[in-house]
Parts: structure tokens; sequence; C-alpha cells
């Protein structure tokens, strides 16, 4: 408890509002964003200006390690989601001296970084082989089994995720996404609730996605 007070007198603190920007892509920042309450999501632009998000950061979680470690300008822009979004910033140096001090947090530490590297690596096959429907199933079997609430079978998703959203996650348009998961609850796959979006069969969801995985 000592070490956690310590680190958090260490840190900088702000609010942000809905949709502020934390952290700037190409930024020569290297602060760590810890979020404390609320939500932020990692995204880049295209040439063109077309949204491309990446992933969500919960409260407990957090973000700009990377550029905290090898020194060179932001990878992505992250923004808050949640109205309120509270941060605790953290230097780079003291990051490091952590780092360096806990074997176990380093060893935490290589274990993110490496599933960020198989994260990066799916997405990139699946956008390199996969139609758009498919990545949208992907794309929802990925959400089912890291922000879905799981009750035997099912998963309830929570808070519904935004097809727009799930179309800059995927490359697609908004349409696509609409009407794909219009389809998977015509089929009985997918059913919306008020409060969130049920996958009620998990485990077909996954079977949809390998079959095409393995036969592209």
């Amino acid at each position: 408890m000592e070490q956690r007070a310590a680190v958090a007198r260490q840190c900088r603190w702000r609010r942000f509002a809905q949709d502020e920007q934390l952290i700037d892509h190409w930024a020569e920042t290297g602060d760590v964003a810890f979020i404390v309450e609320g939500r932020a999501r990692v995204v880049s632009h295209s040439a063109g200006g077309r949204e491309i998000s990446f992933h969500d950061v919960e409260a407990g979680e957090f973000v700009g390690e990377m550029s905290a470690l090898d020194g060179r300008p932001r990878s992505a822009s992250v923004v808050a989601v949640a109205e309120g979004t509270l941060i605790a910033f953290l230097a780079p140096r003291p990051f490091r001296e952590l780092i360096a001090g806990h074997p176990a947090l380093a060893m935490t530490m290589m274990a993110r970084l490496c599933d960020k590297l198989r994260v990066a690596t799916d997405r990139i096959m699946e956008l390199s082989t996969l139609g758009a429907n498919n990545r949208v199933h992907a794309e929802l079997l990925r959400l089912a089994k890291t922000r879905g609430r799981a009750d035997g079978r099912a998963a309830w998703i929570a808070p519904i995720p935004v097809h727009s959203d799930i179309a800059a996650r995927v490359s697609t348009t908004r349409e696509t996404v609409a009407r794909v998961l219009s389809d998977l609850t015509r089929d009985g796959l997918v059913e919306r609730r008020p409060d969130a979006l049920v996958v009620r069969d998990v485990a077909r969801l996954e079977e949809m996605v390998e079959d095409v995985r393995g036969g592209a």
C-alpha cells in the first residue's frame, strides 16, 4: 500500500471529457496513462481522415507504456470514451524505475506486450484474409471474450458496442456491421437487449470464425 501511495504521489491527475484527447499521435511525450475511472480508446486516422480504432482501455488498466520504454513518439492517439474519465499520468523515468525494481511487474509488462503483439498479428491476418462479414464476426467474438460476461454458452457484452466503433476496428462500414448483426439476430445467434448485446452461443460463433480462417 505504501508503494502504491508513493507512486500515486508522483502522478499528475486529470479528468477528461468524453472524446477529449489524452495522448496525441506522434507526440514526443512519454507519460504512462493509468485509467483510474472511466474508459479510453486507442485510435489512429488514415491519410483520408478515416478513424481506425484499435481497442478500449478500461478502468484499472494503462496505456502509453511503449513510448515510456523506448523513448519514441506516440504510435497512436488515445481519447476518453466516458465523460469524466480520470487519468493518472506517470512520467517515463519513475515508470521505468518502478518496473526495474519489481521483477514480477516486469514479467507482467512483458506478457502484456506479447499479448499486444499477438492481437496485432491476428488483426493483420484478418484484414489480409477475411471478408468484411467475417471480420465483424471475429470482432464480435473478441468482444464476447474480453468484455463479455459469460453464463454457460452465452456472453453479455455491455455496454452495447456502437456500430461505428466495430466498423472502425475491422475496416468496414457501419452499414455492413448493421447488416451482419441483423443476420446474426435473425439466425438466433445474437440478441439485442436494453442493456447488453447477447451472443447466445459463443462456441458456435467461434466455430464460424475458425472455419473461415482455416479455409482462408
